[in-house]
């Protein structure tokens, strides 16, 4: 259990590493990613105002496939909720994780649907 403590308070520090380098506003707000286990959330925050411009989760969706496929689809889903709201362009923060698998899938199916990172 020790290990774990670890891996989580290193993630916590690399997420606060990254966020004090970027920032969102109204115009391009930050994208940011939550992997869990089971679920994977994005949320487009303006951090000048202090609140949430659009959300996707797989939670409570019956979304099926692989954590891969969903991040996908949550990607998918962010990027059309962003387009309604009149958002191109958008800060990505990656919340302490690598750029790689399901966090790439989320990240490419948005750039898919338009959004510029």
């Amino acid at each position: 259990m020790a290990n774990l403590g670890k891996k989580l308070l290193n993630q916590r520090l690399r997420a606060a590493r990254v966020r004090a380098k970027i920032s969102g506003t109204a115009e391009r707000p930050r994208l940011t990613v939550t992997i869990s286990n089971t679920h994977v959330s994005a949320q487009l925050i303006d951090d000048v105002k202090g609140h949430t411009v659009a959300a996707a989760t797989t939670v409570g969706t019956k979304l099926t496939g692989t954590m891969t496929e969903r991040a996908a689809a949550v990607g998918t889903d962010i990027a059309k909720k962003a387009k309604k709201a009149k958002i191109t362009a958008v800060v990505f923060d990656r919340n302490g994780r690598k750029y790689a698998k399901r966090l790439a899938a989320l990240a490419d199916a948005a750039r898919k649907e338009g959004l510029e990172f």
